[in-house]
């Protein structure tokens, strides 16, 4: 079952894209879809609470509210996107893998299974000509990454995953979240869950996914 919420903009669009790949809107069982006609920051702390897993998806341009759609999506799309896209959430049969970046300074992502601190890496906040940059850009990458403990991380994780994920999957599992955190989650957090994403991808029967909650 994959339960699917929808904020932004031209929900109405929104709602019958899904609908035509076969999603129940509103209430009732199996694959559905949830709009978010207003506070959607409410809405999903409640999802949050209640321990839902979602995909959350944000129509066309940003929105201001903080926790809402656009801050927190897994998929930003155009109103012409919506139709692919509510085809693959329909027909989706891998086990998808969300790599989440995130700043202990913001508060924990409420939907981490596992929480991994990057913190014990040298911080590229302290050098000067790599703090305005973000651990997407390759003098960030590589100032983490030539650290030891960096790439064992990486390899840990990945090998644990390899084994582990069949078994989620077993279970009837479809998502896993996975959040590394550093202080302010622009510098190690990002590098650390971009480099598990692309070893992950690799996998055979696994989606793989990053957000990058503070860039």
């Amino acid at each position: 079952m994959t339960l699917v919420y929808v904020g932004g903009a031209d929900l109405e669009t929104a709602a019958q894209a899904f609908d035509e790949a076969g999603f129940a809107v509103g209430g009732g069982s199996g694959d559905r879809v949830i709009t978010l006609d207003h506070d959607a920051a409410a809405t999903l702390r409640a999802a949050d609470e209640r321990g839902e897993r979602y995909v959350l998806v944000h129509v066309g341009e940003p929105d201001r509210e903080p926790g809402g759609s656009y801050e927190r999506a897994h998929h930003r799309v155009a109103r012409e996107e919506l139709p692919d896209l509510a085809r693959r959430l329909r027909t989706r049969d891998r086990l998808l893998v969300r790599c989440v970046a995130f700043g202990y300074k913001h508060g924990l992502p409420a939907d981490a299974d596992w929480v991994v601190d990057g913190r014990f890496l040298d911080n590229p906040y302290w050098v000067e000509e790599l703090r305005p940059l973000t651990g997407l850009d390759e003098k960030v990458r590589d100032y983490v990454l030539s650290q030891p403990g960096a790439g064992d991380l990486i390899a840990a994780l990945g090998g644990e995953l390899e084994k582990l994920l069949p078994l989620y999957r077993a279970q009837g599992r479809s998502q896993l979240t996975v959040a590394f955190g550093c202080t302010g989650g622009r510098h190690r957090s990002p590098v650390l869950a971009t480099e598990l994403a692309s070893r992950l991808r690799k996998l055979e029967g696994v989606e793989v996914e990053t957000d990058f909650r503070e860039i």
